[in-house]
């Protein structure tokens, strides 16, 4: 990978035709999470491994190549399916491995700056402090080769029998571990200590790998306010904590910050003092939402479609909050109580921050942002409702991620097959619904070509990867987008 150092970066849309990205296909770690430390390590349930390999996110792999590598995929899906050879395709540590520039493998990533001995050093004796690991492991780990160090790593598994870590799951959701805003890096501060050696492990990349070697200086980094460590521990909103879910990239010159579950008022106020310090953007809207488990981050509410599209849960629309719209059996079952006083959304402009504008609900901010920022006509503007806005299964199919959705480009997107009344509404909008699988093999055939799609949903198997409680909006980290 000696020409990663070429690569630019450059986010400045959630919508606009992606060009690199940054995934982690899913490691042994994943089989080894248990039931009784599944929520330790934020999964609400045990997956298949092998069967989220090989029968879902696989599918994930090969259709971005064929979008933005296709000269690593094309003509050789036959051989990659081979029962007897697929796997190589997809082992990072492989020689047969697929190795793209443009679907950038974060193993890959680690495993190229640990052949530096002061790096490899330096993390591993971090690493083993993080996780207590005793001097004589810390020794051994300094005796494997690049590729099985970085397998350990991630895994936790050391001489592929006994654990030493605890696995790190989560690192399949590449989207929580930083954000390319315009041509900038904002690094994750995660509140949970399942994440913490994700950030590690990230930072080290972000700031070592010649890929970024252009951008250190454009690497921010969140610090703890003052004195944190004399607060009581159930001062929650003065820890400065953040994920990627929580920060969309709107404009190139607005950004939207969540405060939820993971990501706390403190963070958020010092990434946009920050971004507006160093010019990177103008324009900052700060989005609080009920601090729950089933909404997490803000794009399990609501992500982009198009610039006039936008799939959201109807329990934050207009008609829901304001109250034009009567559900008897919701109040009455009280399953969501009234979100008016839980939801919060100021915006701010730099140079006027004593004066920021307050929107009541989050249709009324996106509406805002597709006619203001994207200047869409305010009759084009749509709202997609998870589940079609129908009880129960609004709730169901947002847990499940209706709303956790990857733009490819503008208005072709990634989203599971299961949210069945979701899918109803994006075709009520005049979406195309097609099934990966389909798609794959058109592409292969010459049928069909990624740059004539329009207006598409593709329909992503998902029975073991949605029970790791993400989509493929976290199963990404643009790293560049036109």
């Amino acid at each position: 990978m000696s020409d990663m150092n070429k690569h630019q970066i450059g986010v400045s849309s959630e919508t606009g035709k992606l060009r690199r990205v940054l995934i982690h296909s899913p490691d042994s770690g994943l089989g080894r999470v248990v039931p009784s430390k599944a929520q330790d390590w934020l999964f609400e349930d045990i997956v298949h491994l092998d069967t989220i390999r090989r029968q879902e996110y696989d599918y994930y792999v090969k259709l971005l190549l064929y979008f933005l590598d296709p000269d690593k995929i094309r003509g050789r899906l036959a051989e990659i399916d081979d029962t007897a050879h697929r796997r190589n395709f997809y082992k990072p540590e492989h020689t047969d491995f697929y190795r793209s520039s443009y679907v950038v493998e974060l193993q890959v990533l680690l495993q190229e700056i640990l052949d530096d001995h002061t790096i490899r050093s330096q993390l591993v004796a971090a690493v083993c402090a993080l996780e207590a690991c005793s001097y004589k492991i810390q020794q051994e780990l300094m005796t494997y080769n690049p590729a099985a160090l970085a397998r350990v790593f991630f895994s936790g598994t050391y001489n592929e029998r006994t654990m030493i870590f605890p696995p790190i799951p989560n690192f399949i959701f590449t989207r929580d571990i930083g954000i390319v805003i315009n041509d900038h890096i904002l690094l994750n501060k995660p509140m949970k200590e399942a994440r913490k050696r994700e950030a590690l492990i990230a930072k080290y990349i972000f700031f070592h790998h010649p890929y970024f070697s252009a951008w250190r200086a454009n690497i921010i980094e969140l610090t703890d306010t003052q004195h944190h460590f004399l607060l009581p521990s159930d001062t929650d909103m003065e820890k400065v904590t953040l994920e990627g879910g929580d920060v969309m990239v709107i404009s190139k010159h607005h950004v939207l910050i969540g405060i939820s579950e993971r990501t706390s008022r403190e963070a958020a106020v010092q990434a946009i003092r920050c971004l507006f310090d160093k010019g990177v953007i103008n324009k900052a809207s700060v989005i609080k939402i009920p601090n729950r488990r089933d909404y997490m981050h803000i794009d399990t509410v609501f992500t982009q479609i198009k610039k006039d599209t936008w799939v959201m849960l109807g329990d934050f629309s207009n008609a829901r909050i304001k109250g034009s719209q009567k559900d008897e059996l919701r109040g009455v079952l009280n399953i969501t109580p009234n979100l008016t006083e839980q939801v919060e959304i100021i915006q701010f402009e730099h140079g006027n921050e004593a004066t920021p504008k307050y929107f009541d609900t989050l249709e009324d901010l996106l509406r805002d942002i597709s006619v203001t920022d994207l200047n869409c006509p305010a009759t084009d503007v749509q709202i997609i409702l998870s589940g079609n806005d129908t009880f129960p299964y609004n709730a169901r199919e947002q847990w499940t991620d209706s709303c956790n959705l990857l733009a490819l480009r503008e208005g072709v997107v990634l989203g599971y097959d299961r949210n069945d009344r979701t899918i109803e509404a994006f075709r009520n909008a005049g979406f195309a619904i097609v099934d990966v699988k389909d798609l794959i093999s058109a592409f292969e055939t010459g049928t069909q070509q990624p740059e004539k799609l329009n207006d598409t949903l593709i329909l992503m198997p998902s029975a073991e990867l949605s029970r790791a409680r993400g989509g493929f909006h976290c199963m990404s980290m643009p790293l560049l987008r036109d």
